[in-house]
């Protein structure tokens, strides 16, 4: 084997993992000082309250099913029932519903309109302006949603089906378990191949963009929760 399969299905997906960590633990290292403030919006109005739920609502549900299909081996669905033939129609429409929720969502926060310059909201000084590790964010989201929905079209809905959990699922499986084995990625269609690594690199810029709160505001609400509890006191005696 090459040193290129070795450096992008292995060097790079560990180098990702860690600067999600680490971008994550350095980002968050605040949160029992700020835990209790609950995050300024990036921007208000109605489009952002339509788009910013479908957006989140999307990218957890797309999350969510690529857990289930790359973590889970084939074998234990099989054993509870959901064979082959269940699985892929169910993946397939439930996966392309969740791509188009978050594009939709990302088409509507990336197309709100701009104040006019002579227009100075009163909310405009706490708005945060996109950085270019949003950008980069955003683009490689893009991509990754793009990349997916036209595999999946191609090769699960218009083809023959491709069963990329008996080689996808397993690489992913293989890294997790620290015993990475890139052959499996040889045989990869060229759009999943490209699908992976531009979540791979959209893991990597994660903690350093605005998806922060994905994360950060669940844990911010736990670390609340906790000092409720903790700061509560002992509740009085009853006569």
């Amino acid at each position: 084997m090459t040193a290129l399969p070795l450096i992008v299905w292995v060097v790079v997906p560990y180098v990702a993992a860690a600067f999600f960590v680490g971008g994550h633990v350095w980002r968050l290292r605040g949160i029992r000082s700020t835990g209790a403030r609950r995050p300024v919006p990036a921007d208000g109005g109605r489009l952002r309250r339509l788009g910013s739920p479908l957006f989140h609502v999307g990218v957890l549900m797309v999350i969510a099913g690529h857990a289930v299909g790359m973590l889970i081996p084939s074998a234990w669905l099989d054993a509870i029932g959901i064979d082959e033939r269940i699985y892929h129609p169910v993946a397939t429409w439930l996966g392309m519903g969740a791509a188009a929720i978050t594009l939709a969502g990302l088409a509507i926060l990336l197309a709100r309109p701009r104040p006019l310059p002579h227009s100075r909201p009163a909310s405009a000084s706490r708005r945060r302006p996109m950085t270019a590790m949003d950008v980069a964010m955003f683009a490689l989201l893009s991509a990754t949603l793009v990349f997916g929905t036209v595999a999946t079209v191609q090769f699960q809905v218009f083809g023959a089906g491709y069963e990329y959990r008996g080689s996808v699922a397993p690489w992913m499986r293989s890294l997790l378990a620290l015993q990475p084995q890139p052959a499996l990625m040889a045989d990869v269609p060229l759009m999943f191949q490209l699908h992976i690594l531009s979540a791979v690199l959209l893991f990597a810029v994660w903690p350093f963009t605005r998806l922060i709160h994905v994360v950060g505001v669940p844990l911010a609400l736990l670390v609340r929760r906790r000092g409720v509890y903790r700061s509560g006191g002992t509740r009085p005696a009853r006569r």
